[in-house]
């Protein structure tokens, strides 16, 4: 899979995707990772790419003619127009269902704002899918967009090296992963729980089950409302006092 992102700092992008498992897929040829630097399609000959707001206030905007030519550059030079996700507060927050969708694109493109924002007329342009990552600020995009791609990438076959590892953890079914341990068995006076160590694969499966269930309810009850609960799941939901039929009609 190919990842496009268009941005002012492309060494941020480079330097945080070429570490660990990003890096080595990469190094392998299992993603490819382009940084485009929108100041490069800059006419300006200070190379500028925004401007003070019509209207006034505070901050500037990013100027859309630079992050035009960018992208139709990368459009050429790609013989498709990809998919493009503007990383933004504004937009729909990132999930692993969000992920699962996008991982299964050939070709993403992500656009990074600056400033106060980019200039409106691009975004109704080019952009596709407007995402964020939270209900906060970050002085720009390339972090989200990282952390997007990490997503993303974990689920593209061949990425992770063992691909149970990407269908088991977190947010798979819905649900909160359950505890993990190693060696030693006692630390501090805190044992490993004696079924991990029995040896009993239909014990320990219940055990993680169990536990992913209880997590979530403690920790992330929301994602109870969409997760594929077994009657088996259902009946130990409430003997931890979750009443589902009462809570998924408080949802609707």
């Amino acid at each position: 899979m190919k990842f496009h992102v268009l941005t002012l700092f492309p060494d941020m992008i480079t330097d945080g995707l070429g570490t660990s498992v990003t890096g080595r897929a990469i190094d392998r040829g299992t993603i490819q990772v382009n940084a485009i630097n929108i100041r490069d399609y800059s006419r300006d000959k200070h190379k500028h790419v925004d401007d003070y707001p019509y209207g006034g206030g505070a901050g500037m905007v990013m100027q859309p003619e630079p992050v035009y030519l960018a992208y139709e550059d990368l459009t050429k030079q790609s013989g498709s127009r990809p998919r493009v996700i503007y990383v933004t507060p504004q937009g729909a927050t990132f999930t692993q269902s969000m992920a699962e969708e996008f991982a299964k694109e050939e070709e993403l493109v992500f656009l990074c704002g600056h400033y106060e924002g980019v200039d409106e007329r691009i975004l109704e342009e080019i952009v596709t899918d407007y995402v964020s990552i939270g209900d906060y600020v970050l002085t720009g995009g390339e972090l989200p967009a990282m952390v997007m791609i990490d997503a993303i990438s974990r689920l593209i076959p061949g990425v992770l090296n063992n691909d149970e590892s990407a269908e088991f953890e977190s947010f798979h079914d819905n649900l909160l992963e359950h505890p993990h341990y190693t060696r030693p068995v006692e630390f501090r006076g805190k044992r490993v729980p004696d079924v991990l160590l029995s040896g009993h694969h239909a014990n320990i499966e219940k055990w993680r089950r169990e536990q992913s269930l209880k997590r979530t309810l403690e920790r992330r009850p929301d994602l109870l409302e969409d997760a594929p609960l077994s009657r088996e799941d259902i009946r130990y939901l409430k003997t931890l006092g979750y009443d589902t039929e009462n809570e998924m009609e408080k949802n609707k």
